[in-house]
C-alpha cells in the first residue's frame, strides 16, 4: 500500500490558508513537505512570515517554507493584495509575534522542481493564490509539468460570477498570464473553482461548535475568524464563511468529495475580462483552428458534497 500522498502548499496565509494548512497537517492521507508563499490575501513576505507562524502554531516547523514571487509572471508590481477580506496582517489583525523561524534559500519554484525531481509523479502541489510560482516552475524546467503529479488549483469561477469583478476569480485575476501558462502546460491540473466552494460554507453554529471544542487549531482560528465572517455579513450578506481553500485542499486529500469535467481551459489576459478563465469541453469540434486547438484536458470541479467537507474540516480542526 502507498504511504501518504506527499503535498506541497502554495499559499497566501490568509485565514481560509490558515484552516487549510491546519486541516492538511491532521489528515493522515497526506504528508504536507513544504510550504511555498505567493502573494493574494497579503504581499510575498508577510505570506512567508504568515506561514512560519503558522507552522509554530502547529508545532510543525521540522517542515520548509520557501519564499515564492514578488511580481507576476510578467514582472507586474501592480498587485491586487485582499488584506480587507483577511486583515491587514493576513490573520484577523491579531498582530501575532514574528516567528523565529526562516524560509529556505530556494525560491518556491526552485523548490517545486527539486521536489518533483525527487519524488517523480508523487508531489501534489496545491495552490492557494495566484498561479505565479507554479508558472515559474513550469519555465524553469521543462520537464516539471511531467514530474509534478498534479497540481490542485484553488482558482476560477467557471460559469458563475467572479469574486473580483463579475468575470474574474481573485487568484486567477492575480497573474492572469501565469494561469494560462498552467492550464496549458499538459501538467495533471485540476481545478477547483469558486463555482463550487461557494456551496461550502461554515456557518456562525459551526463556528460555536469550533470555540467549544478546545482543540489548539479550534481555537486559534476562533481568534482570527471576526474579520473574515464580517467581510462576508457585508460583501454577500451570509451568515458564516466559504470554505475555498480547504475545499481545494481537500480535492487532493480525497477527490471523490467532488466531481469533474474535461476539458482546456484558457485564461484572459487583457481588457475587461481579464482573469476569466473559460472551459471548453472538447464536444464540438469546431471547423478552424484557434488558441483553443490541440490544448491539453484538465479537470474542472463541478459539483461538491459540501456537508461531507465541512464536517471533515470540522473534525479535522478539533481533533488537534
Amino acid at each position: 500500500m502507498a504511504g501518504p500522498k506527499k503535498i506541497i502548499i502554495d499559499t497566501d496565509p490568509g485565514i481560509d490558508d490558515a484552516m487549510a494548512i491546519f486541516v492538511a497537517l491532521n489528515s493522515p492521507e497526506v504528508e504536507v513537505i513544504g510550504l511555498t508563499t505567493i502573494y493574494g490575501n497579503v504581499y510575498t513576505s508577510l505570506a512567508t512570515r504568515n506561514a512560519l507562524h503558522l507552522l509554530e502554531v502547529a508545532g510543525r516547523i521540522d517542515i520548509p517554507v520557501a519564499e515564492g514571487s514578488h511580481v507576476t509572471i510578467t514582472k507586474g508590481t501592480k498587485l491586487r493584495i485582499a488584506d480587507f477580506v483577511h486583515g491587514v496582517d493576513g490573520l484577523g489583525n491579531q498582530n501575532f509575534p514574528p516567528p523565529k523561524g526562516k524560509p529556505i534559500k530556494q525560491s518556491a519554484a526552485e523548490f517545486f522542481v527539486e521536489q518533483a525531481n525527487l519524488y517523480p509523479g508523487e508531489v501534489t502541489v496545491v495552490a492557494l493564490g495566484p498561479l505565479t510560482n507554479v508558472a515559474m516552475a513550469i519555465q524553469l524546467d521543462p520537464l516539471f509539468s511531467k514530474n509534478v503529479g498534479e497540481i490542485v488549483i484553488l482558482g476560477g469561477a467557471f460559469a458563475v460570477n467572479g469574486n473580483v469583478n463579475p468575470a474574474a476569480e481573485a487568484n486567477i485575476f492575480g497573474d492572469p498570464d501565469a494561469a494560462d501558462i498552467v492550464f496549458t502546460s499538459g501538467a495533471n491540473v485540476l481545478a477547483v473553482g469558486i463555482n463550487v466552494t461557494h456551496q461550502v460554507v461554515l456557518t456562525d453554529d459551526d463556528r460555536d461548535i469550533l470555540a467549544k471544542s478546545n482543540g489548539k487549531f479550534s481555537d486559534y482560528l476562533c481568534k482570527i475568524l471576526d474579520v473574515y465572517f464580517s467581510y462576508h455579513r457585508e460583501a454577500y450578506s451570509t451568515k458564516g464563511v466559504y470554505l475555498h481553500d480547504p475545499t481545494a485542499l481537500l480535492a487532493a486529500v480525497n477527490p471523490s468529495l467532488l466531481t469533474y469535467a474535461e476539458g482546456a481551459v484558457r485564461v484572459q489576459t487583457i481588457g475587461i475580462t481579464r482573469g476569466l478563465a473559460i472551459f471548453y469541453n472538447k464536444q464540438k469540434r469546431f471547423g478552424e483552428v484557434t488558441e483553443w486547438s490541440d490544448k491539453p484536458s484538465v479537470k474542472v470541479a463541478v459539483t461538491v458534497d459540501a456537508p461531507r467537507v465541512v464536517k471533515l474540516v470540522m473534525e479535522r480542526l478539533m481533533s488537534s
